[in-house]
């Protein structure tokens, strides 16, 4: 199927915002499903090695409309430059202009990589959003903090290299290694470390929020984890060891696939054509289905 693209202009809190849809050609051909891809940070709408723009073509050759977009301040849009936790109004702006701008759109589906997971999470946090969006497909979700970094470090890295030979000859003759295990230590001493007490005034940490969202969300949803990939490894330890993300990822609306050889932005053509792959068949076996639930009143 032969896909269209085109500028789309629109307005986000008296700011210009600038995104490109991908249309299928035949308007006959669209599935009903828009995608909105929110891009991870910072860069804009094309993505790293142009990610976002090969999927969208993906998606839109395969009947959905794609619209990938850049937040205020980054990219070709206006504002003040904002980072992931707090975009909700872009995406809201967003959802709003892909239907205006097709109105064959039915249900909205949100894509995001890296903390464009993670905002595309937030953004659900009020139930007048969760009744906009249909599905989500999230992607290497983000939920880093200094301990979580420092866990899976040494979960993932320093204890593959205490396996190795190679690092303790090093060790044994003084050479590199000696920084390693000095890196070993601050890490376990990161990865120990209790959390800042709050007085209970402040903001929710995001991830928690994450976590209450995605909880509280009963549409599909897909998540794509990378093998090579920290932050995806620091997410799955975050969402099977924290208390606020318990039984989140045993939903039945949950959707998992983790693609070994993958690293982070799928920078390797054959993975990111299985991402897209996925992708498609997810959309065509859960999104496209009228799904019955209840919308949030």
């Amino acid at each position: 199927m032969s896909v269209r693209e085109q500028a789309l202009h629109f307005s986000c809190a008296g700011d210009a915002l600038l995104g490109i849809v991908s249309s299928p050609a035949a308007p006959m051909a669209s599935s009903g499903v828009g995608v909105l891809i929110v891009v991870g940070g910072p860069q804009y709408r094309a993505g790293s090695h142009r990610q976002f723009v090969l999927l969208a073509r993906a998606l839109s050759a395969q009947g959905h409309v794609c619209l990938r977009f850049d937040y205020r301040g980054m990219g070709d849009s206006a504002g003040a430059a904002r980072d992931f936790e707090a975009v909700e109004a872009d995406i809201g702006a967003a959802i709003a202009a892909l239907r205006s701008h097709s109105p064959a759109v039915q249900r909205i589906v949100l894509w995001g990589l890296c903390d464009g997971a993670s905002a595309s999470l937030l953004y659900l946090r009020s139930r007048a959003a969760q009744a906009d969006v249909h599905g989500l497909c999230l992607v290497n979700p983000w939920v880093r903090s200094v301990e979580t970094l420092a866990r899976a470090r040494v979960k993932h890295y320093y204890r593959e290299r205490l396996m190795q030979r190679s690092f303790w000859l090093k060790l044994l003759r003084g050479g590199v290694a000696t920084e390693a295990v000095r890196g070993l230590l601050a890490n376990l001493r990161q990865a120990s470390a209790a959390p800042a007490a709050t007085d209970g005034q402040e903001q929710l940490p995001f991830p928690k929020a994450m976590a209450q969202a995605w909880k509280s969300f009963d549409g599909p949803v897909l998540l794509l984890l990378s093998g090579q990939d920290l932050t995806a490894k620091e997410f799955i330890d975050t969402a099977t060891t924290a208390p606020a993300w318990a039984g989140v990822l045993n939903g039945p609306n949950i959707s998992r696939e983790d693609l070994p050889l993958a690293d982070h932005t799928f920078s390797e053509d054959a993975q990111r054509r299985q991402l897209e792959q996925i992708c498609i068949d997810w959309l065509r076996s859960h999104a496209l289905i009228a799904h019955a639930r209840k919308r949030p009143s």
